[in-house]
């Protein structure tokens, strides 16, 4: 895709979503442990989600699903029943949802301070605007693309409204590249330290431990995972 059209489309999207995912909301009690979601960029309601994690503070372990892939869809099919998506597990309290709805409720009531603000509350309204946003990009994210399984998950530091982390999301979706991600929206507790360790508050940032390289801009990360972990038959 053209880079001009990439970014209009991604900024659409997340003008479709009032730019839920941009800023931290009201915190209530920090996990102990990553939570795990199981999930692929451009499901509408992994969407929602995913924005309740930004507006939440909270850092997830990604296990990308996107259609036709084998790398992680088994493990939801074998504990949850069902491939469906978005599966969310807690390790923190044993608990493992599906159904956006639900885990936007739960992750609010158990992470923040009760009910979810009205941007991101259930609702019909809310599900029109993050399938508009999945319509802005048709197919990003989508279906799985052949590659090669890192030995060690990657780390992203990203929030979901940024139209530029979303590029590099929808890749490491395609190639099924697990990651921790480490959300970072506008006035998150952790922007002192992330500024601390990489030099200055820009997203997307992503480390890849299995190659010690480091690197900001989208379109360059996009590059390197191809180049990385990508055409492998």
């Amino acid at each position: 895709m053209n880079r001009i059209l990439d970014l209009t489309t991604s900024f659409a999207a997340s003008g479709a979503r009032l730019f839920a995912g941009l800023r931290v909301e009201a915190l209530g009690p920090r996990p102990e442990r990553p939570l795990e979601l199981y999930e692929f960029e451009a499901c509408p309601y992994c969407r929602k989600v995913r924005e309740a994690l930004t507006a939440l503070d909270l850092d997830a372990e990604i296990r990308p699903c996107p259609k036709r892939g084998a790398r992680f869809r088994p493990f939801v099919r074998e504990h949850g029943g069902k491939e469906q998506f978005p599966y969310l597990v807690d390790p923190n309290t044993g608990k493992a949802l599906y159904e956006s709805a639900e885990i936007v409720r739960y992750l609010f009531a158990t992470y923040g301070t009760g009910a979810p603000p009205l941007l991101y509350a259930v609702g019909p309204l809310v599900d029109l605007g993050a399938m508009l946003a999945s319509a802005l990009r048709p197919g990003r994210g989508a279906h799985a693309e052949p590659s090669r399984a890192p030995r060690q998950p990657l780390e992203l530091w990203s929030f979901e409204a940024s139209p530029f982390c979303r590029i590099v999301r929808e890749k490491l979706s395609t190639l099924e590249l697990p990651y921790r991600l480490h959300n970072l929206g506008k006035s998150s507790p952790g922007r002192p330290a992330f500024e601390r360790r990489a030099g200055r508050i820009q997203v997307p940032f992503l480390v890849d431990p299995n190659t010690n390289v480091e690197m900001f801009e989208s379109s360059d990360i996009v590059h390197y995972l191809d180049a990385t972990y990508g055409g492998v038959a």
